[in-house]
Formats: C-alpha cells, sequence, structure tokens
C-alpha cells in the first residue's frame, strides 16, 4: 500500500521560509508527475507546483512564481516545496501528489496535508 508521508509545515512570519517535504513508501511504480497543491477552508484545492518527471517540465501557479521551487529525490521517493517571501496569503494546508503508473494502469495518491500558517 503507498502512502504519502508529508513534513515540514508550520507557522512562520511574513517574508520567512519553509520547506515541505513528501515521501513516498510502498510499491509505487513509475512515477509520472510530483505536485503541491494546497487549500484554504471553503476554497477549492488549487496546484502550486507540479513537475513531469520524464520531461522535467515544471509548473508553477502564478501566486508562487520566483518564491516557491519543486524538487525531487528518486532516489529517496522525496518531494520537496521550498517556500521562500512567504505572505499571509500562502496560508493554507499544503498537499502533495503522485501520480505512477504500473504498467498500464495509472494511480494518483495525495499525503495527509500539512499546515502552513503565515503571520505579519
Amino acid at each position: 500500500q503507498v502512502q504519502l508521508r508529508e513534513s515540514g509545515g508550520g507557522s512562520v512570519q511574513v517574508g520567512g521560509s519553509l520547506r515541505l517535504s513528501c515521501t513516498a513508501s510502498g510499491s509505487i511504480g513509475s512515477i509520472n508527475a510530483v505536485a503541491w497543491h494546497r487549500q484554504v477552508p471553503g476554497r477549492q484545492r488549487e496546484l502550486v507546483a507540479q513537475m513531469l518527471t520524464y520531461a522535467g517540465t515544471l509548473t508553477y501557479a502564478d501566486s508562487v512564481k520566483g518564491r516557491f521551487t519543486i524538487s525531487r529525490d528518486a532516489a529517496k521517493n522525496t518531494v520537496y516545496l521550498e517556500m521562500n517571501g512567504l505572505k499571509p496569503e500562502d496560508t493554507a494546508v499544503y498537499y502533495c501528489r503522485i501520480t505512477a503508473s504500473d504498467g498500464d494502469s495509472q494511480y494518483g495518491y495525495w499525503g495527509q496535508g500539512t499546515q502552513v500558517t503565515v503571520s505579519l
């Protein structure tokens, strides 16, 4: 059974930095994409950053471009989100997502979420 375990969330002041980690365990197959999403209560979950693993393509939400960086350590099955210059509007629960294939089947996995709070 595949599990994604996130860590690194917390409370910081405006302008601070955090690094989120997401480690996958279990037989996950071939990873096609890794991503971070975030959600604020009452709003839809939104994509923050995504990496297509084979092409190396990176995508960022406009609101985080230049401040957030997604990266991956394939050997450790770990995805990171480096967040700098944090703003109050970055406050949310952050979720990692991994999509993978196993033969002809494709699967999507979510982490449990980690809270990020940015205060003035």
